[in-house]
């Protein structure tokens, strides 16, 4: 049993390795970079967060949401900057580990990770386009026909394959079988070796060529931030999608340690920075990869594919690997979130959506951030609603106002209108039992209120006041009886 998980785990990463190569190769171009630094980053990163993080079965590698970040800096100030900004991009990456702050992410609420996974599955097909071009130019003719069919021919290998055995993975399959009959047959198409030339050496450790001093630092950590929170983002939302699609847990601190450690390395080894790879994962998963040897297999490939086997990887056909991503695409996308756009309340269907939007046409943190934010005031709105007050007068001829709900910054208007301080008789008790008081906001409400019955000439007691309430008045010094 557990040999049979060896294995499966190898040829899971194998098939991986395939995927990761287009786009690491992809976004190293795309940021003006030499394509052996997107392949360096890719088995730096890969390797050593499939080592060492906290989610085996994730694959990080070069990412192009990090490529989109650094593209200025590379054209304003050269490779040495864009390497000591990895270097500090990683050290800002291992600090939030550290610091255990990975579990924010619990923040992110369900409809805006649905909008990040619907909107990156897009971007991955979406990105694929481009393969179907011969520089500016749409393919036509034979060259786009032949294109479609063996995009096609993958496609249907990838999801017929399974109903006939499950002895390897589907998409090494296609890739592998495109490939070859690519080859016997002479067909005219484009391959991986006309995106760019992968053979190389070993990556070999050297220090950034910068003067480090503090008008470096003015330069680069404005970019390195930005890295480390895109990067910091889609990892720890895709550990959350690892972790519902394994039914299983993984550790996002441990996760961050090792991907801050791993762009470190990575910047001083002449590689580009990197992150979890949302695409790349799927693929690893639904080829049955779980454990780490997966993404171990992933990272050293991508190296020996550098080292010895360039002539033979540089024949694989675009076509074959344009086909697994389409599928890839197909099977990240949360087809049920459309499924239950007219079940679930408005305000989460306009966050799927936005967030879906502003993922596609802009990036993955702006995107995250808006769905926080939108979700956040939703919820903010629907708590304010929900406070209310009962008022009985006593038997002494006293009032007292029994309040439920919480108290915070978008419930104090609606806190102050249950009360009539003109109108009350001269003893009024407020019963705070089932009130809970969660800012400032709420302090400064009861102090308000407070003064208005004291303007009033009258009394206003306060009852019930939970620990962490009485603990909140008396840090700000409000006093209560």
């Amino acid at each position: 049993m557990k040999l049979k998980r060896l294995r499966t785990d190898v040829l899971a990463g194998l098939t991986t390795s395939f995927a990761l190569l287009p786009e690491c190769i992809a976004f190293a171009l795309v940021a003006h970079l030499n394509p052996l630094m997107g392949l360096y980053g890719a088995f730096i990163i890969c390797t050593i967060t499939a080592l060492f993080g906290g989610r085996p079965g994730m694959v990080s590698g070069a990412a192009g949401s990090m490529a989109v970040v650094i593209v200025a800096l590379v054209v304003q100030h050269g490779v040495q900057y864009l390497l000591a900004t990895v270097l500090l991009g990683g050290v800002i990456m291992l600090a939030f580990g550290l610091l255990k702050l990975g579990k924010l992410v619990r923040m992110v609420p369900h409809p805006v990770m649905l909008g990040f996974v619907n909107g990156l599955a897009i971007v991955i097909a979406m990105a694929q386009l481009d393969h179907f071009k011969d520089g500016d130019t749409w393919l036509s003719g034979m060259a786009l026909y032949l294109m479609i069919g063996l995009v096609a021919l993958t496609m249907a290998i990838v999801y017929l394959l399974p109903r006939l055995t499950r002895a390897a993975p589907p998409a090494l399959v296609a890739i592998l079988g495109v490939g070859l009959a690519v080859y016997l047959l002479g067909l005219p198409t484009r391959t991986l070796g006309d995106m760019a030339h992968i053979a190389g050496g070993l990556p070999a450790f050297s220090l950034p060529q910068i003067p480090w001093n503090l008008e470096t630092l003015y330069i680069i950590a404005p970019y390195a931030i930005v890295m480390a929170v895109v990067g910091l983002l889609e990892t720890l939302l895709t550990l959350n999608l690892t972790d519902e699609i394994t039914e299983s847990r993984g550790y996002p601190d441990r996760e961050c340690v090792a991907l801050g450690a791993a762009n470190m390395v990575s910047g001083v080894f002449g590689g580009m920075g990197g992150c979890a790879m949302i695409g790349q994962t799927v693929v690893n998963l639904s080829s049955g990869g779980r454990g780490r040897l997966s993404g171990i297999t992933a990272g050293v490939m991508i190296l020996l594919f550098v080292l010895f086997l360039s002539p033979f990887i540089e024949r694989i056909p675009l076509a074959a690997l344009v086909g697994v991503m389409f599928v890839v695409s197909q099977q990240t996308f949360a087809w049920a979130s459309l499924r239950v756009l007219n079940k679930v309340p408005l305000n989460d269907v306009l966050v799927i959506i936005a967030v879906t939007v502003i993922t596609v046409f802009t990036d993955l943190a702006v995107a995250v951030m808006c769905g926080v934010i939108i979700a956040a005031l939703n919820f903010a709105w629907q708590q304010a609603r929900q406070l209310y007050a009962d008022a009985d007068v006593q038997s002494d001829g006293s009032k007292l106002y029994r309040v439920h709900g919480t108290l915070f910054f978008a419930s104090t208007t609606a806190f102050l209108k249950q009360f009539d301080p003109a109108n009350d008789p001269a003893q009024v008790t407020l019963d705070c039992r089932h009130l809970n008081f969660m800012d400032y906001s709420a302090i400064a409400a009861l102090d308000t209120l407070r003064e208005r019955y004291r303007k009033a000439g009258k009394h206003l007691r306060v009852l019930h006041l939970s620990e962490r309430s009485k603990k909140l008045l008396k840090r700000a010094r409000v006093h209560h009886e």
